[in-house]
């Protein structure tokens, strides 16, 4: 039962048929048709007038700094976003900008909050630009930010001067969660990264959405950063049945993650809080290292993670949809033994 990540979802049958007779260009030249499809269909389901099909969402959401700022520029984010805490300091790295980090006790940003860190212009401060939002948030156990909080967040910052960008690697998550269309909860940012693969179950890739202007000088940016690739629609044509396929059926994800917490209640030496799990990941906290019990786990026949020094997460995806959440009560109990 490999509880890891979403990220170890494989392509199914269907996107393996597809991606072997996919019709193939080169997609630097603008000429493969799978990938122009794809971009079309994209921008059309994120809400925007345009879309860049890119290798993964760590890339999309770095192109997507490097195209909204200059060097020199600050990105403010949530203080345990996926954009600052796990892209190896790309902000600084790529885009030459200063990320300057705010801090919450649920990984939700405020329009008070994102308005207290907003300095005035001052010859010694940086010129604060972007405001990057991240939805559902991960290190926050997939917790969605309800769609008024988010427009409200962003109208915020749009009237403070700031640009929006949304990491929406599980953005379809967020959707399905709150019975809404993906383009109904990207509206209010002004770009949008969304995983193709994780609970969509394509291989590779992510879309990136925003006006033709900004996907225009997004696609140079993706060229630096080595994203042209050229026959591009072998993993296209598994992005396309992500979105036409896929979407509607991380509900069940949802679903088996609330029952694996509903079963983990009595377990001594745990604590999981079903009103915490809001998609597909399940956070545990332990009265003891996580480490250990993750490797007794693991021989218990659960792969999971730790995401703190006394904290697990599960996360379901279609690959595992059949378990039984009495088996994973067993197993963490026999670890935990």
């Amino acid at each position: 039962m490999d509880l890891r990540s979403d990220t170890v979802t494989r392509p199914t049958d269907e996107m393996r048929r597809a991606m072997a007779n996919a019709e193939v260009g080169d997609d630097v030249w603008g000429d493969d048709p799978t990938v122009n499809r794809l971009e079309a269909v994209a921008a059309e389901w994120l809400g925007k007038e345009a879309a860049l099909f890119v290798a993964s969402g760590t890339m999309g959401n770095q192109v997507a700094v490097m195209t909204h700022c200059r060097p020199g520029d600050e990105v403010l984010v949530e203080g345990q976003a996926h954009v600052y805490w796990y892209e190896v300091g790309g902000i600084a790295r790529l885009a030459g900008a200063q990320p300057r980090p705010i801090r919450t006790p649920d990984g939700m940003l405020t329009p008070e909050l994102v308005q207290a860190e907003v300095r005035e212009e001052n010859i010694h401060y940086p010129t604060p630009r972007l405001l990057c939002l991240e939805n559902t948030h991960n290190r926050a156990g997939g917790k969605v930010m309800p769609l008024a909080d988010f427009t409200a967040v962003a109208r915020r910052a749009h009237d403070l001067g700031l640009q929006v960008h949304l990491d929406g690697a599980r953005l379809a998550n967020a959707a399905v969660a709150q019975g809404l269309e993906v383009r109904q909860v990207a509206a209010g940012a002004d770009s949008v990264m969304c995983c193709l693969s994780k609970g969509l179950c394509a291989p590779v890739g992510s879309v990136l959405g925003g006006t033709r202007e900004f996907i225009a000088a997004a696609r140079k940016n993706r060229k630096v950063l080595g994203g042209g690739m050229r026959q591009a629609g072998i993993l296209a044509a598994a992005g396309l049945l992500a979105i036409e396929r896929m979407v509607d059926r991380l509900a069940e994800d949802h679903r088996l993650a609330r029952e694996i917490a509903a079963a983990l209640q009595d377990v001594e030496g745990l604590r999981c809080d079903v009103s915490l799990v809001e998609t597909n990941m399940v956070p545990v906290d332990l009265d003891r290292p996580a480490a250990p019990v993750v490797e007794a786990l693991a021989r218990e026949g659960v792969l999971c993670s730790a995401s703190g020094p006394r904290r697990i997460r599960l996360v379901t995806h279609r690959d595992v949809a059949g378990i039984a959440p009495d088996e994973v009560r067993r197993a963490f109990r026999a670890a935990l033994a």
